[in-house]
């Protein structure tokens, strides 16, 4: 069954329950509360009918003589004397009562007389059913003369009452049932509409092609339908959460797709140009080698085949250093290849800038370091390699006469490293893809000589292994990357 079902039915249910056992208390109490004051009824009649029997002797004392005359307090009032002289007797006043007795009084016969002895059978107080006449209440009573009494009143009153008083318990019972389950069906509808709308949001999400290309989840469930407040509302507004998740997962799964097509294009670009050198220079080297067989060997020979043998070396090189630069930022993205240690930054900075002045002389080279050594725990080797390529990027892309400012500083619990140059600065268009692998910044700035495009993604995963940040501001003459390192990194710290 359906939710709405079960509930329904649940509801409908205990209603229901609850209504009969207060029916069959209500009932109960009332018959009980008439049964009592019939009983009070019957008490009263019985006292007055002894006091009319007492005035007969045995001999004339029937049931017919002692009601003559005499002003009857109910009608069906039963009547049946036993007398030592004259035996069993026994009526019942079928008139209306009235001031004087002129009704008709029904005579009892041997039977009717019969059940009510066996109704009494040593009690003075009995309910009797008795034939053709129905259900009554008795009493019996002695008087002086040794004449014995019993007085009856009729329980059709009360059981009319309660006939139909169950009558408009039933209907008013079934009337409100009716009622409830129609209010309740709109209730349950109406609070499980946000059910309904979250069911079909989550159809039509499920009938998407998540699996393949660029996908966007702009199905959610409506906002009116999404109330956190309410419990059916806090299920809309938990899906939408949950689709805003995987929307964002979904794209960011399109973003990394996108990143390692273009990773996959730009490396293969990379490699293709040394490549095909390789192939050039060893088809001239082996063209060489095939005219010296046929000939006599030449200087002009040998010249040409050491060229392509140095070329076909050289781009060996730069191939391996592309491999080897992949396979850091793949260990690096890892975890991995970061040895800690004690590490003087001040001192690092200054052999970096040593190395790099020879390499560009018509730049200006500077550096600011405090007096005081500035140490973090790292790896000495990898932040040479940070402070090596920020100085190698200033160079490659500023052109002659830059002033390129090298600087160390200690801010707090951090160290600060610092590359400032005063030349054309970054094109806006490329900053947000600045630290990607393969990035390029030739639209902004002369590129003097060839890279692989790694340098500066290599230098945000070291810092990054290091748990640092690294960020860069520019504009036309002034442009500054900024290396922040904990002086104590949390893994560091960890493993020792």
């Amino acid at each position: 069954m359906s939710l709405q079902t079960r509930l329904m039915t649940a509801v409908i249910g205990f209603v229901s329950l609850i209504l009969i056992i207060v029916a069959i208390i209500t009932s109960a109490t009332l018959g009980k509360t008439m049964e009592d004051q019939l009983d009070q009824k019957l008490s009263a009649s019985a006292d007055q009918v002894a006091r009319w029997a007492h005035n007969f002797s045995p001999s004339d004392a029937t049931a017919s003589n002692i009601l003559s005359g005499q002003n009857v307090p109910q009608s069906g009032l039963l009547l049946a004397v036993v007398s030592p002289l004259t035996g069993a007797s026994g009526v019942v006043v079928t008139n209306t009562p009235g001031d004087e007795f002129t009704g008709t009084l029904q005579p009892l016969d041997a039977t009717q007389i019969a059940e009510i002895a066996a109704a009494l059978n040593g009690t003075s107080v009995a309910t009797v059913s008795i034939s053709d006449l129905g259900s009554y209440r008795i009493m019996a009573l002695n008087t002086a003369s040794g004449v014995g009494v019993v007085t009856g009143l009729p329980r059709d009153e009360i059981q009319n009452q309660l006939a139909q008083l169950l009558t408009v318990i039933a209907l008013a019972t079934i009337g409100g049932l009716i009622l409830l389950a129609l209010t309740t069906a709109v209730t349950i509808r109406v609070g499980l509409r946000p059910l309904r709308a979250v069911a079909m949001t989550a159809t039509r999400v499920a009938n998407q092609q998540l699996d393949r290309g660029e996908v966007t989840i702009t199905e959610r469930v409506p906002s009116y339908e999404a109330d956190p407040r309410t419990e059916t509302g806090l299920v809309g507004a938990s899906l939408n959460k949950l689709l805003d998740h995987v929307n964002s997962s979904l794209a960011s799964r399109q973003k990394n797709e996108e990143r390692m097509r273009r990773f996959v294009a730009d490396a293969s670009h990379e490699l293709r140009t040394p490549l095909a050198s390789i192939r050039g220079y060893s088809e001239l080297s082996l063209r060489a080698l095939h005219q010296s067989d046929r000939s006599a060997e030449r200087p002009e020979v040998i010249e040409s085949t050491t060229t392509s043998l140095e070329r076909i070396q050289a781009q060996s090189l730069r191939m391996t250093r592309l491999v080897e630069d992949l396979l850091l930022l793949a260990r690096l993205d890892e975890g991995r290849e970061l040895v800690y240690s004690t590490v003087d930054l001040t001192q690092l900075a200054l052999e970096g800038l040593s190395d790099a002045r020879p390499t560009a002389v018509d730049h200006h080279w500077q550096i600011e370091v405090p007096e005081e050594p500035v140490t973090i725990v790292g790896d000495a080797g990898r932040m040479h390699q940070v402070v090596a390529n920020l100085l190698a990027n200033a160079r490659t892309h500023t052109p002659a006469g830059t002033t390129v400012t090298l600087s160390v500083m200690q801010d707090g619990e951090d160290a600060v490293l610092r590359v400032h140059d005063d030349g054309p600065g970054i094109d806006p268009a490329i900053r947000d893809e600045l630290f990607a692998r393969f990035a390029r910044g030739d639209s902004s700035r002369a590129r003097q000589t060839g890279g692989t495009g790694l340098g500066l993604a290599i230098v945000k995963a070291i810092v990054e292994g290091h748990h640092g940040t690294i960020d860069v501001t520019s504009e036309p003459g002034d442009t500054t990357f900024t290396v922040r390192i904990p002086a104590t990194p949390a893994s560091a710290a960890s493993e020792a």
